[in-house]
């Protein structure tokens, strides 16, 4: 009984955690709402947002917990407040799913988001997981095949941007926090 107490004790969130999570789900919203391109109709995949970097720098930086709720929780938050509320469960749960799986790549076996090669190939799994999640999404809303497809590349160019800008930012930040 002892140890599950123990267990139960280390996995609560302090209030810095509380803090820390608060902010990223507000910094992802913020980068989804604000920074953002709406692409044309035609090419289908909604917005081209810097959200997706910051999904990438919070679950990098912080871990896979506190990315999964930033992810889920900003975009979702976006997704509530902007026309795309049909979407925010789908959203929810693919992001989610998407910062944890960064957070767990980057922070196994010890590498605790400092490697930007590993941090890469987290986002590039992540990045598929999102694809598919969209593309069965676009299926189930629209009951559409061709137009699933064709939110693909706006999807892909969502994870590369992302790449460009978060893996860089998130080395910077990783840096800063150890010296502090």
């Amino acid at each position: 009984m002892d140890s599950i107490n123990n267990n139960i004790k280390k996995r609560k969130f302090s209030t810095k955690d509380v803090v820390e999570t608060g902010l990223l789900i507000g910094l992802v919203f913020i980068a989804t709402r604000f920074i953002n391109i709406r692409l044309p109709l035609a090419s289908s995949g909604g917005l081209v947002h810097l959200g997706n970097a910051m999904l990438f720098i919070a679950a990098i930086v912080f871990g896979k917990e506190k990315g999964a709720i930033a992810g889920a929780f900003g975009m979702g938050l976006f997704d509530l407040l902007s026309e795309w509320v049909i979407w925010a469960p789908f959203t929810f749960v693919i992001r989610g799913i998407m910062g944890y799986i960064i957070g767990s790549i980057a922070w196994s076996n010890g590498k605790n988001g400092n490697s930007v090669s590993a941090n890469i190939i987290a986002i590039i799994i992540s990045g598929i997981w999102m694809i598919f999640g969209y593309y069965v999404t676009e299926i189930i809303l629209y009951s559409n095949h061709a137009k699933a497809i064709l939110s693909i590349p706006g999807n892909i160019t969502q994870v590369l941007i992302g790449i460009i800008i978060g893996v860089p930012i998130a080395k910077v930040l990783k840096k800063c926090i150890r010296n502090i």
